[in-house]
């Protein structure tokens, strides 16, 4: 049995509500808001209580202990009682009927999307959250599955529109009966406040966890960056991420962190040399089965030699080598399926494809070993890497000697070592390897091929007793020889070997608090990026410390199962994962929208999203493959970006709607710079979740120009305090970008129409209007060769005196500075020197500003009325 959460501690006691009204109420087989009924049907065994924390620890905040007393009026517990205790238990919440709602599901083990319907039937397996629409009483209302003990629960689509909860604990072992607090309801007038207000009071009542707002974030945030994966998969070597980095710099774009993804760690397979790497590893899932046997890094990286790259005789990188390399692997990859689904046919002379697979292997052995003969080589030596002129230390050395702006390098793994976990017998570390067993919940989740891997292989599992030591032993190694932080990805295999170690609560425990203390540790307690781990066991566990992850899948530059408009479908659905995801991660941790390619047919769609994303900005280029007109959009030449002040969100109008294949609806996201706001129109339309097929394919025939309005009533300006007075403006000027068109508006205009082309945005960016003396009107823009004008403004100020008004402004960057000006100036200084400009009748008042290195790119801009 599940223990009773204490209804009220001595350090929850004093901030107890007062309020009198409570929002919900079940009775009568309803569970109710204010009234309203959500859920009929309600069964007998299912118990409400209003909201209590059992917050036995100092640690929350005073102001947000406060902040949860002040709205604990709003939010109430489900739970249900069973006769038989079980470790999977399955209960229905009631019927919802007819009422709009948002939800966010796991449509694969690591990755979650939205999905909107009206009814308990319509929901998908695996629902970390769902919101109802309640527009009798203007409000919103989240029910949120939670952990209670050692269970952690979703929700689950049932028969007749019911709404079902499974709880779990992931051992045989681990069994309950009895659950008081096993999911949370809450209301709002608002659905941004709900988000807050409902994950801050789980936050308060488990103490599992902390808010965005309680934890530092790593400084890559504000900057560009680059990441080796889909520039050489598994393929990564010293030489190649040394002209992929120099190509930047000297393309005008230097990045300020590196990710060096994949293909770094010593990994083998079980069959193989305890002590030798696994060879020719080049496409993602070929090392799905292998595991770590080493903290070092592989013999690519070891054998580099300090210095080899600074001298004028250093190695050339021919970049149309891992493209042959991956174009090779991939002809295996088919070829391998062709032998399979013969062999699963019944076709027993097998010598054809057997023949054409080693022929291909071959062909690619040799293509490895033309690159082994030339670059690679001049920068080995014999050292076993204790040297440290030698390996990863001396690597990391000579980039950030030569590259002066690098500030961080980052290296992947997974939460387990390697994918396949860590390799029994090769390390101090007790490991081994455990049967995964996948939860009957993900049943309705595509087909991976990771899962299908790692069910194959099992995990190398280091004993969650030693997870401190396990992740100390990686890290302390990587800060030692210069890496800043990690990558730690495939997140979600820990529920799946948790049957002998208490069920996977008390696995993930006892992981995270170990990954807790090394990145306190070892990486200042912000170096690490989350991926793969979008799942409530993750958020409610494992962010106490961790500060930023992923909110969207992959970036796939083409669809894996062949469809050959994947390549344009495939973006827009990334964008759909980040911005809904965006709605509950971003509670606590910032959201990070993931790289992509600036070569890529839809490249300039994605640019525009990650420009007002409000997160990091990072390409994952291939060597020679960059679109740097694009970039420059996006980033200023010192590698820090003119980043918005919250993360992207939906609009209100867009949260009960399908942005993906209703075949009407815009997506739209709004966001806020230091002196506007800013609203990103993205037509995703063509593609979606198939509930049937279970995965996402294409829908051509929503794939064409949508229609869609746009308001500055639609940017939420009090989700920030200090943006809070800039929706209190009589009139703003709108500038949208893709255009290059100023309008004005008020809060009483009719909203602006706009067509967006499929796979195609606008960005519009909306300034008050300020007005100096009786007739003139003012509102900076900023500079409009970027994406985001308006987070190129630093300061804003205005002066006047009896003869004259000026308006002051610092601008990053260098390019073509926009204003409205409604007259003429009488003068305009740059930097301190008067200086030409071109005013219109229309109100545009253009400026060319240089970048000015020595002040940071920022340079003083004023004008004189």
């Amino acid at each position: 049995m599940a223990p009773p959460n204490d209804p009220i501690s001595p350090v929850f006691n004093a901030f107890r509500s007062e309020s009198s009204g409570k929002y919900f109420d079940l009775s009568n087989g309803k569970l109710s808001v204010k009234g309203i009924p959500l859920l009929s049907e309600v069964p007998s065994n299912v118990t409400f209580s209003h909201f209590h924390s059992a917050c036995q620890s100092s640690d929350v905040p005073l102001p947000l202990l406060q902040r949860v007393r002040a709205s604990s009026h709003k939010g109430a517990f489900l739970g249900f009682n069973k006769e038989v205790p079980s470790d999977r238990l399955l209960n229905s919440l009631g019927k919802l009927s007819n009422r709009d709602f948002l939800s966010i599901f796991r449509f694969k083990t690591w990755w979650s999307t939205m999905w909107v319907g009206n009814s308990g039937s319509n929901l998908q397996m695996e629902t970390q959250w769902v919101l109802l629409d309640v527009p009798e009483i203007k409000s919103y209302v989240i029910i949120i599955p939670i952990i209670e003990a050692s269970f952690r629960s979703a929700l689950h689509p049932g028969s007749d529109d019911h709404v079902m909860i499974c709880a779990e604990s992931g051992s045989s072992q681990v069994k309950a009966s009895n659950f008081n607090a096993i999911a949370y309801v809450h209301a709002s007038e608002n659905p941004y406040n709900l988000m807050k207000e409902a994950y801050s009071a789980v936050r308060v009542h488990l103490n599992s966890f902390r808010l965005l707002e309680e934890k530092t974030v790593p400084n890559l945030v504000n900057k560009f960056g680059w990441c080796t994966w889909d520039a050489f998969y598994l393929t990564v070597e010293p030489v190649g991420v040394w002209h992929g980095v120099k190509e930047f710099v000297e393309g005008g774009v230097s990045p300020r962190f590196l990710i060096i993804d994949d293909g770094w760690q010593s990994i083998n397979m079980d069959d193989e040399d305890l002590k030798e790497d696994t060879k020719n590893l080049v496409l993602g899932g070929t090392q799905m089965n292998a595991r770590l046997y080493r903290f070092e890094e592989c013999k690519k990286f070891r054998n580099y030699r300090g210095g080899s790259m600074l001298g004028p005789d250093a190695p050339s990188f021919d970049p149309k080598k891992p493209k042959l390399l991956i174009a090779k692997a991939i002809e295996i990859e088919h070829a391998e399926k062709e032998h399979d689904n013969a062999l699963h046919s019944g076709v027993t002379e097998l010598s054809v494809f057997e023949t054409k697979l080693q022929k291909l292997k071959t062909e690619l052995n040799d293509i490895i070993g033309e690159g082994e003969s030339s670059a690679s080589n001049e920068c080995r030596g014999s050292s076993s890497g204790s040297d440290k002129n030698y390996g990863m230390k001396a690597f990391t050395g000579d980039l950030r000697t030569t590259f002066k702006g690098l500030d961080d390098i980052y290296v992947w793994h997974a939460l387990c070592g390697a994918w396949g976990g860590v390799r029994p017998g090769s390390t101090h570390l007790s490991s081994k390897i455990i049967p995964c067993k996948v939860s009957p919940g993900l049943d309705g989740t595509m087909n991976d091929l990771a899962v299908v891997k790692i069910v194959e292989g099992g995990i190398g599992l280091v004993h969650p007793d030693q997870a401190d030591s396990f992740y100390d032993s990686m890290h302390s190694y990587l800060s030692e020889v210069g890496i800043t932080g990690v990558k730690v990805d495939v997140i979600h295999t820990l529920e799946y070997v948790s049957e002998e170690y208490g069920g996977r609560v008390e696995l993930a425990k006892a992981y995270y608090k170990g990954l807790t203390h090394s990145l306190q540790k070892n990486f200042n307690g912000t170096g690490l990026i989350a991926s793969m781990q979008q799942c409530n066991d993750f958020f409610f566990l494992g962010t106490k410390q961790i500060s930023i992850g992923r909110v969207g899948d992959d970036f796939w530059f083409q669809d894996p199962n062949g469809d050959p408009m994947g390549v344009y479908w495939l973006q827009g659905v990334h964008m759909i994962h980040c911005a809904y995801n965006s709605m509950w991660m971003g509670q606590m941790i910032q959201p990070d929208w993931d790289m992509f390619q600036s070569d890529h047919l839809c490249a300039k769609f994605h640019a525009g999203s990650r420009a007002i994303c409000g997160g990091p900005v990072y390409v994952s280029d291939s060597v020679s493959g960059h679109d740097f007109n694009l970039i420059k959009k996006l980033v200023y030449p010192d590698g820090t970006i003119p980043k918005c002040q919250h993360f992207a969100l939906p609009t209100r109008d867009c949260l009960f709607k399908n942005p993906l294949f209703d075949d009407k609806t815009v997506l739209k996201i709004w966001n806020f710079n230091k002196y506007g706001g800013v609203i990103g129109a993205f037509n995703c339309q063509g593609a979606g979740w198939d509930p049937k097929e279970q995965r996402i394919k294409g829908h051509s025939e929503c794939y064409k120009p949508i229609s869609c309005s746009l308001h500055v009533c639609e940017i939420e300006w009090d989700q920030k305090s200090e943006a809070a007075h800039l929706g209190e403006a009589e009139e703003y000027v709108v500038y949208l970008s893709e255009v290059d068109e100023l309008r004005l508006m008020t809060p009483k205009s009719d909203a602006i129409q706009i067509v967006i082309q499929p796979s195609s945005f606008e960005i519009l960016s909306f300034v008050p209007v300020r007005k100096l003396g009786h007739s003139i009107k003012f509102a900076p823009i900023g500079l409009t060769n970027m994406f985001n004008c308006g987070g190129t403004l630093q300061e804003l100020e205005f002066k006047s005196t009896a003869v004259e008004f000026s308006a002051m402004v610092k601008v990053k960057g260098g390019g073509m500075f926009l204003a409205y000006s409604s007259e003429s100036p009488k003068k305009c200084c740059l930097n301190g020197a008067e200086v030409a400009f071109e005013w219109s009748a229309d109100g545009k008042l253009n400026l060319s500003v240089p970048w000015v290195e020595q002040a940071a790119g920022i340079s003083d801009v004023l004008f004189a009325f």
